[in-house]
């Protein structure tokens, strides 16, 4: 186990530091761990955790792309935006 600064987390979730406290006091991230009268920390299996959730979540979504649609249905679906009121 390992405890990862402020600025490898920031780096591996792609997140500002007031971004991270931000979530952090939503209890939507992982809490830091108080190192010393002027450092903290975070556990480097619970970043990857909430990282990994992030990804199961995105996994999870019902999403219907463009290019998805049967053929038989693009042609009903279409909107045609025509300058001349066409």
């Amino acid at each position: 186990m390992k405890i990862l600064r402020q600025r490898h987390v920031c780096e591996a979730v792609g997140y500002s530091p007031m971004h991270i406290w931000r979530l952090e006091k939503a209890g939507r991230f992982p809490r830091r761990v108080k190192l010393g009268p002027n450092s903290v920390g975070w556990v480097s299996t619970e970043i990857d955790a909430w990282i990994e959730a992030r990804i199961a979540e995105r996994d999870a979504r019902v999403s219907t792309p463009a290019n998805t649609i049967p053929l038989n249905r693009r042609k009903e679906e279409e909107v045609v935006m025509g300058g001349d009121g066409e």
